[in-house]
């Protein structure tokens, strides 16, 4: 099944609601950025909410995201779509004359077309070359990885990124099993490389392998903590920032990087008084991440890890 057969089914936005109820704000001439557009349901949604007075920037590295699902956004505001990761934004912002905006969502998940079409090699499902870009313009691919990377950093990456514990078994058995060409030939290695109980206790054993190539080729963890910190600086005074995370590397980095700028001291316990001047300049609007009800796991099993954390802007504009 090729990439045409699957383009309707990128992915049900998840937590809909919840972002559209306790993270978009109402006021008028807001700037809205949606910096992972994806299939354009969340983008869809916010789009309905605005008016004519309002601005809507939306990004996605993938191209194909775009024109495939731009005609879905149906709204009044004045509408921009970029070619770009959201770890650009600030740049993206500067481009377009923007200085400030009133709400960023992103939403990290993989689109279930990127994973269901074979030819971009996610996932471990299909059989196709192993790819896993989201920006196809990128050189470094998921082939590069897993036969050039030495022994050493290809242990340390599916370990770290994908918290697998027999990362030094699948290591091995990859090395061994150089040149791979194939999503099937990787998955098939790394089945043959752990234990038969693999399965009921983990999953499919290619998961977080798979997992933790795709985080490397794409620079996940290294370009949202850039993201977060741009992001928090664009937002204007009252603005917010939505982040819909999928696995505990992401969630830890979200949770920690908001409660580090929502913290008003970083003195030790015993100061008897604060020296350090720091400035919280967030808010931190749920103390513990939203989560999706019983329902929409139900009707969309992906959703099932999802985790949505929302921080306000503090003090003066960005």
């Amino acid at each position: 099944m090729g990439c045409e057969a699957v383009k309707h089914e990128y992915h049900t936005p998840v937590l809909l609601e919840e972002v559209i109820n306790h993270g978009l704000v109402t006021k008028i001439g807001q700037v809205v950025c949606d910096v992972t557009f994806g299939g354009g349901g969340h983008a869809s949604a916010m789009a309905e909410k605005l008016s004519s007075s309002d601005k809507l920037i939306v990004l996605d590295k993938d191209i194909n995201a775009i024109q495939q699902n731009k005609s879905r956004v149906k709204t009044q505001a004045q509408t921009i779509f970029v070619h770009d990761g959201f770890e650009n934004l600030k740049q993206v912002l500067h481009d377009q004359g923007i200085d400030g905006v009133d709400f960023i969502l992103a939403d990290l998940g993989v689109s279930s077309h990127q994973i269901d079409c074979p030819e971009r090699g996610f996932s471990y499902m299909h059989d196709g070359r192993l790819d896993m870009r989201m920006d196809s313009r990128t050189k470094r691919d998921a082939f590069h990885v897993v036969n050039h990377y030495s022994g050493d950093r290809l242990k340390e990456i599916i370990k770290e990124y994908g918290e697998e514990r027999y990362a030094g078994r699948i290591t091995d058995a990859i090395i061994k099993g150089r040149p791979i060409n194939t999503t099937n030939e990787l998955s098939k290695i790394i089945v043959d490389a752990v234990p038969g109980n693999y399965f009921r206790t983990g999953g499919h054993p290619a998961k977080r392998t798979f997992q933790a190539i795709r985080i490397e080729v794409n620079r996940e963890l290294e370009n949202l903590e850039r993201f977060l910190t741009d992001a928090v600086d664009c937002l204007n005074a009252g603005g917010r920032i939505a982040v819909i995370t999928f696995h505990s590397l992401e969630d830890r980095i979200v949770k920690q990087t908001f409660k580090y700028m929502a913290t008003e001291c970083l003195c030790p316990p015993k100061s008897p008084k604060c020296i350090c001047g720091k400035i919280p300049t967030l808010k931190v609007i749920t103390k513990k991440p939203i989560l999706p009800t019983a329902d929409e796991i139900k009707s969309n099993p992906r959703s099932a890890s999802a985790k949505l954390r929302i921080a306000e802007k503090q003090g003066g504009a960005n």
